[in-house]
């Protein structure tokens, strides 16, 4: 049995930043409103026309994230693409990447569960990793949310949410089974999936012939759904027990906590979390101030921020936790 370790981190966000203000000049919000509910100041949106996709924006953090490991290109095994906006129906994105970057032919897979998928992704590849099967693994967040968007009135509590961005980890196998990735927990509640959900364009939607006949600018389906409280009071509970589950599992305290990077869905939602486990500032990392929800991709650009920054260090205990659309949640432990 091996351990899995992130030897190499990276991330990517578009040019375009948005602000608030920027936002407040199409639909009825302002600055204060947003920053009161969200803590979100601005968010990054590909331009239409600079090449930016999901798939691309993916590559970019990913080559980022090759690079600093030291792991050759070719010695790459295995490829994990986390994202809820993927370039096409189909094929994933997972691989477009292995086409892009010239990987061997190894094998791809698309993980779908949305703002919780970088922890879903890091939890498959571990298992890959600790089974012996594969020695290297690249896990990508990305999301590209602005050209899907309702950027009216109507669609303000949600839109002025999301952002774009990647973010991309190596996984390397680690024969100290006291360093690496200790443990991932994964949950989820589909009674409560119509919550936060995107219901258009699905196969159990309606036929493609109906979509294309009706062409109905008013169907909202094509829009993201977000029953904000119901979600916040759901994500402050989840958010708590697994972070304890994957503390326990490990007989760990919270004070053990180096540093928690939580999923970027809401500033208001992380500093409950913050609050309620007596963490300080020095102890959590949220940058959803200036890149909005970048769901898949949040944690990953977060993580590689606070490692930019000198925030994690060598024998650091880091966890992550994630909650979102599905509904889904789960976290993981690593010693650094």
């Amino acid at each position: 049995m091996y351990h899995s370790k992130i030897t190499g981190l990276g991330y990517y966000v578009p040019e375009n930043v948005v602000t608030n203000d920027d936002l407040s000049k199409i639909m009825e919000t302002n600055d204060a409103w947003i920053q009161e509910r969200t803590g979100i100041k601005e968010r990054r949106h590909v331009v239409k026309g600079d090449g930016d996709t999901t798939t691309t924006m993916g590559v970019k953090a990913a080559e980022i994230a090759i690079e600093r490991s030291g792991v050759a290109k070719e010695d790459i095994d295995f490829v994990v693409f986390a994202t809820l906006s993927p370039d096409y129906y189909f094929p994933g994105p997972g691989v477009l990447v292995q086409r892009d970057l010239g990987l061997r032919t190894v094998g791809a897979l698309d993980v779908r569960n949305q703002c919780s998928g970088f922890i879903y992704a890091i939890s498959v590849a571990d298992q890959f990793i600790k089974t012996g099967m594969y020695k290297n693994i690249l896990v990508i967040g990305s999301e590209l949310h602005s050209t899907g968007l309702d950027m009216t009135t109507r669609g303000r509590g949600v839109s002025v949410i999301f952002g774009d961005g990647a973010g991309a980890a190596v996984l390397s196998r680690e024969e100290d089974l006291t360093k690496g990735i200790l443990s991932t927990h994964l949950h989820s509640e589909g009674q409560h999936a119509e919550e936060l959900s995107l219901i258009a364009p699905g196969m159990g939607k309606r036929w493609v012939t109906d979509i294309l006949a009706d062409n109905d600018p008013n169907d909202e389906s094509y829009f993201p759904y977000m029953n904000g409280q119901f979600v916040f009071k759901n994500a402050v509970v989840r958010f708590s027990e697994v972070i304890k589950e994957g503390l326990a599992a490990n007989n760990l305290q919270v004070s053990d906590i180096d540093m928690l990077i939580p999923h970027q869905a809401n500033l208001r939602i992380s500093q409950f979390i913050q609050q309620k486990f007596q963490l300080t500032d020095d102890q959590v990392y949220n940058n959803i101030q200036k890149y909005g929800n970048t769901t898949a991709a949040s944690i990953p650009i977060a993580l590689t921020e606070a490692w930019e920054q000198g925030k994690i260090k060598s024998g650091d205990t880091v966890v992550l936790a994630a909650f979102g659309s599905g509904f889904t949640w789960g976290s993981a432990v690593i010693k650094w």
